[in-house]
């Protein structure tokens, strides 16, 4: 920490214990700037305004986090225990040439985005997972887990979300197959989106959703809200965690469950992670189809079985053999995506969901052979 950073620091912290013993209602600017005139008088005018503007940041906003989440390039702000900043722009993670003097800011700045959210991190919860005004996810991880330092990762929400023409434009897929795509979920074929993280599976549903007609009623259940769906007929659902005594929590499961007791005509869940994949396969084989969901997979295929082991961990002693039956019968396509090395986010595959000897199988309609779509019966128009 250099100097300045240093007396941007104290006259920080001076602000803040006058902020507790006075009750002085000026604007917090021109209490800053009257700080620096009295402490940092010997400075000449250009830097004691560079050192209020310091201060300022300090005191309410996010220091330099704040002109990276102006950036609307900016998709993923990841802040390492040491201070330093990546950002992640078009798929590429880069550093961001910013950083925070020391661990005691970076932790002002936790607390800062943390506190209006009713949230907190401390030595007893050292994680914690949060969403912001504008649904952009938030994750904080804190020493004793995390060992160099607090690590802070915001994954930013576009307002506006993308929609099928966006990604054929953005070449994540060809326009024969978004024009599949959008048929089959006009016709309320069941689709499940696989790919690992960051590969852009959540843009990809709620790209899909856009083709959902608007007379329909649509519940989407999701553990940090981010999808918004365009038609005018939306519940949106949002799991909580349990708070700092370890009671009321609400769980992906018990929204999944209560969704069918809302009359939708489809359910959008924004990830299958665990025991509610169970709850989705009956409501997907008791009249509910139609719905879209996203899975970590590998590829279209592992993202089957992956639902069927999410299925089990349940816990209701259900048969393997019963499982599978019901994850062939739940879903029609399977759309996989994924992020090359150089960014791009692209759908690798499309694959119609049939049956096979002992449960489900996949038979593929769409493959991407490096930048070479290849089509498989039945053809694609």
């Amino acid at each position: 920490m250099d100097a300045v950073d240093q007396l941007a620091a104290s006259l920080r912290e001076r602000l803040v214990e006058r902020a507790r013993i006075t009750a002085d209602l000026s604007p917090v600017e021109d209490q800053v700037r009257e700080l620096v005139a009295a402490e940092a008088a010997p400075l000449p005018e250009p830097e004691r305004e560079r050192l209020a503007e310091r201060v300022l940041r300090l005191a309410t906003g996010l220091g330099p986090l704040d002109p990276l989440l102006a950036d609307a390039a900016v998709d993923e702000v990841m802040v390492n225990g040491g201070g330093d900043v990546y950002v992640e722009r078009e798929g590429r993670v880069e550093a961001a040439g910013a950083r925070f003097a020391d661990s005691a800011e970076l932790m002002h700045a936790v607390e800062r985005i943390l506190a209006p959210l009713g949230r907190r991190v401390d030595e007893a919860s050292p994680l914690c997972d949060a969403r912001l005004p504008d649904g952009s996810r938030v994750n904080v991880v804190i020493p004793p887990l995390a060992v160099d330092g607090p690590c802070l990762t915001i994954r930013r929400f576009r307002r506006g979300g993308f929609c099928l023409a966006d990604l054929v434009q953005n070449a994540t897929l060809p326009q024969p197959l978004a024009d599949y795509l959008a048929d089959a979920v006009e016709r309320r074929a069941t689709i499940l989106v696989s790919g690992g993280t960051g590969c852009g599976k959540t843009t990809t549903l709620g790209a899909l959703s856009g083709a959902i007609p608007v007379s329909e009623r649509i519940v989407t259940i999701e553990d940090a809200a981010e999808l918004r769906l365009r038609q005018p007929h939306v519940v949106r659902l949002e799991a909580r965690p349990p708070n700092v005594e370890g009671r009321g929590e609400v769980t992906i499961r018990q929204l999944v469950r209560n969704a069918l007791r809302m009359r939708p005509d489809r359910i959008v869940v924004g990830e299958v992670r665990g025991a509610e994949a169970l709850d989705m396969l009956m409501a997907l084989n008791t009249g509910h189809e139609g719905s879209l969901s996203t899975v970590h997979a590998n590829s279209a295929e592992e993202a089957l079985r992956r639902v069927e082991v999410l299925a089990l961990m349940a816990g209701v002693g259900l048969p393997h053999a019963a499982v599978r039956a019901q994850v062939a019968d739940a879903f029609d396509l399977v759309v996989h995506q994924a992020r090359r090395a150089g960014g791009e986010r692209r759908v690798t595959s499309v694959a119609e969901v049939v049956r096979v000897a002992g449960g489900a199988g996949t038979r593929e309609l769409f493959a991407l052979r490096g930048d070479r779509p290849v089509w498989r019966p039945p053809a694609i128009p």
